[in-house]
């Protein structure tokens, strides 16, 4: 039996899961990983940018950093 996810780890998964995995091009299906690599990164983004505990507090320069390499990666 496995535990359940959290709520962030299950946002992340969400996004990558629901993220298009790619496109027709001239009618051949080309799947687009990145894409969907790049929304589970702005999701886990998201997550970072509002969590806070006594041990870790995530900056909202390092979700944007996050983000950064989600929009590099859906770039090329």
């Amino acid at each position: 039996m496995t535990t359940p996810l959290s709520r962030a780890a299950a946002a992340v998964l969400d996004a990558f899961e629901n993220a298009s995995d790619g496109e027709y091009v001239e009618g051949v299906w080309v799947v687009n990983e990145r894409t969907m690599l790049a929304a589970a990164m702005r999701a886990a983004a998201d997550q970072m940018s509002c969590y806070q505990s006594k041990k870790f507090l995530y900056s909202i320069a390092d979700a944007m950093k996050l983000r950064a390499i989600a929009d590099e990666l859906e770039a090329h």
